[in-house]
């Protein structure tokens, strides 16, 4: 199995968080043998679907999408990076929102290999009604989820 979640784990500062742990395989890597960079958004954006999943009583993207009716793209990525990451450790990526507004939400995520942080992410992405690709505002049920975990920045 390439994906885990561990969730009720506690931060630093105590707070409930939600970790979402990645196998990093040596088909992930580059000649350097190291995770090659482009992988490292794709475990990010992994670990924001797995969020949503654990969440949402299973629903991911897909759900969201084609059951639930609101597609959330993202209008924004941005990465820092801190240290290599490589097949040796679990790719350990605790993501929360961290910012909710009318019609988008941002992600953080800060990605640990034994304790050492590897990158950190801000990801923001959009409400949208999918058969119009328009955005819309968060729906209720998603706009309660995210803001009782919110963790401004």
């Amino acid at each position: 199995m390439r994906l885990q979640k561990r969730a009720g784990q506690r931060n630093m500062a105590g707070q409930n968080t939600f970790v979402h742990e990645i196998r990093v395989g040596w088909g992930d890597c580059d000649p350097a043998r190291i995770a090659y960079t482009g992988r490292l958004p794709a475990f990010a954006l992994e670990a924001i679907d797995a969020w949503w999943e654990h969440n949402l009583d299973g629903d991911g993207w897909y759900q969201m999408e084609l059951d639930r009716g609101t597609g959330t793209p993202f209008v924004h990525m941005s990465i820092d990076f801190r240290s290599p990451v490589t097949p040796r450790h679990r790719l350990m990526c605790e993501v929360w929102p961290a910012a909710l507004g009318s019609k988008s939400v941002t992600f953080r995520v800060n990605a640990r290999q034994n304790g050492v942080l590897c990158f950190e992410g801000k990801f923001v992405c959009v409400f949208i009604a999918p058969e119009t690709f328009t955005a819309r505002p968060a729906p209720e049920d998603y706009r309660q989820v995210i803001e009782a975990q919110l963790r401004p920045e």
